[in-house]
Parts: structure tokens; sequence; C-alpha cells
């Protein structure tokens, strides 16, 4: 069975402070370059795979205004951009930095939208739940 989705993001365990929301791949690298975790070499591969993404990608608005937002790239249009991303997971598992790709089809509001990615509303807080009866028979 083959599955097809819209939205793909990468993200890690640590959540941003301000939006309660996985951190994405950029904040994830740039926080490996803050933590003086990459070699030099690898900071400036990084510095080229950002730079050009700032190229290449819109900046959106609500990324800009610093809105409690999060970004999915389209899976229809992002062959480039993944291919250009692919460097930065490298980075990723050279520094033991977990990241997961998340795949979907209803990542939430989308406030924004280009050719590449959308981009969606967070609320910024964290709903924690109880955990659910189990399921299992009782032994």
């Amino acid at each position: 069975m083959k599955l097809n989705y819209k939205y793909v993001r990468i993200q890690g365990q640590e959540l941003a402070a301000n939006t309660m929301y996985a951190k994405g791949i950029f904040s994830m690298c740039w926080q490996l370059i803050q933590n003086d975790v990459m070699d030099e070499e690898d900071v400036g591969l990084f510095k080229e795979i950002d730079s050009w993404f700032a190229e290449n990608l819109p900046w959106p608005p609500q990324c800009k205004n610093r809105e409690l937002v999060v970004c999915f790239f389209k899976t229809e249009n992002t062959e480039e951009m993944m291919k250009m991303i692919r460097p930065a997971l490298w980075l990723l598992e050279k520094y033991n930095h977990p990241y997961y790709l998340v795949y979907t089809n209803s990542p939430g509001e989308i406030v924004y939208e280009d050719k590449y990615q959308v981009v969606v509303r967070v609320s910024g807080k964290l709903d924690i739940e109880d955990v659910q009866p189990s399921w299992s028979p009782e032994e």
C-alpha cells in the first residue's frame, strides 16, 4: 500500500520555547552552532545550506513577524528542497542529534502557502493528557 502525503516536516525532540512545538531542522542546526558543537568546516556547510534556502525559499511574513507558527514542506514540489536539505540531515546524524521526518495531510490551520511550503499556526501551549487505560487484557 502506497501512502501519499501532502506535507513533510523535519523536526527534533526538543520543543521551541515560543511555540511549544518540536524544533525544525534549521533551528536544530543553528543550536548546534551556537553551542559550539559543530566543527568550523561543518558550520560553513550549514551556512551554505541556510543561504541557499534564504535565496530560494520565500520567507513567510508570519515567520518574519515571529508569530506562533511552524513550516512544512510540500511533498509535491520538494524534490529540489529535499536534495538541498540532505547535507543538513547528515550534519544532525554526524553530531548524534535525533530528528524525525513527519509526514501528514493535516498539519493544522494553514495561514500561509507558497509553491514549496505551508505555514501552520500553533497555539503556543502544550496540551498534556492522561494516558489512556490499557486495552490489553489483565493477567
